[in-house]
C-alpha cells in the first residue's frame, strides 16, 4: 500500500484535488482509499434512524453492514488526536493508495496544497520550509509562494500530471509503519 498526505490551510483546495487524483487513480484501474481528518463533531447518520438511536442509546460502537458497504461509527469517552497510524491499519490492506487529507503534522510523505491568499486577506503560512516530510507543493501560483520550495512543485489545476507524479515517485510512498 503506498500512502500520500495531502497538507495545507482551510481553502487551498486538498478536497477537490484528492476527489481529482481519486478519479484519476481509479481510472488507472488503481484501488483508492481516503482518511479524511474531520472537525470535531461530524457526524454521518441521521437523526431517526436505527444507528443513530443506538448511539444515543449509549453504544460506543455501531458497526452498520450491507452487501456493498460498511461503516463503523465509534464513540470517544475523552476527546483525543487520533492516529493516523491506527486509522491506516482499520483499512482494507488490499488499497493500492490511501489518500490522506489532513493531518498535517503527520510523520508521512505530503503534498502541500497551497493557494494565494485573495486580495485583502492575511498571508496564508506555508510548511514545506521546515517540514521534512513534504515530498512536493502544489499550487496555482508558484510565483506567490513566499519563499521557493526544494521541493518539485506541482501544478494543483493538472490533477492529471499529479496522480502522474504519485505514480513516477510511488516507492517513496511505500507505506510502513516502522519507517515513515
Amino acid at each position: 500500500m503506498k500512502v500520500a498526505g495531502f497538507a495545507g490551510f482551510s481553502g487551498a483546495g486538498k478536497t477537490t484535488l484528492v476527489e481529482q487524483l481519486i478519479a484519476c487513480l481509479r481510472g488507472r484501474g488503481l484501488r483508492v482509499s481516503v482518511i479524511k481528518h474531520a472537525h470535531h463533531r461530524f457526524d454521518i447518520d441521521h437523526p431517526g434512524k436505527d444507528s443513530w438511536r443506538h448511539r444515543q442509546a449509549g453504544a460506543n460502537e455501531v458497526l452498520l453492514a450491507s452487501d456493498m458497504r460498511l461503516a463503523l461509527l465509534r464513540e470517544y469517552d475523552q476527546p483525543h488526536e487520533p492516529d493516523v497510524h491506527t486509522l491506516l491499519a482499520q483499512l482494507d490492506a488490499r488499497a493500492d493508495w490511501v489518500l490522506i487529507e489532513g493531518f498535517k503534522d503527520a510523520p508521512l510523505p505530503k503534498i502541500e496544497v497551497w493557494r494565494a491568499p485573495a486580495s485583502g486577506q492575511a498571508p496564508r503560512p506555508v510548511l514545506y520550509p521546515h517540514d521534512p516530510f513534504v515530498v512536493a507543493v502544489a499550487t496555482d501560483a508558484p510565483a506567490g509562494l513566499p519563499q521557493p520550495p526544494r521541493q518539485p512543485v506541482l501544478d494543483l489545476n493538472a490533477p492529471a500530471q499529479v496522480a502522474d507524479w504519485l505514480l513516477a515517485h510511488g516507492a517513496r510512498f511505500d507505506y510502513s509503519k516502522e519507517s515513515p
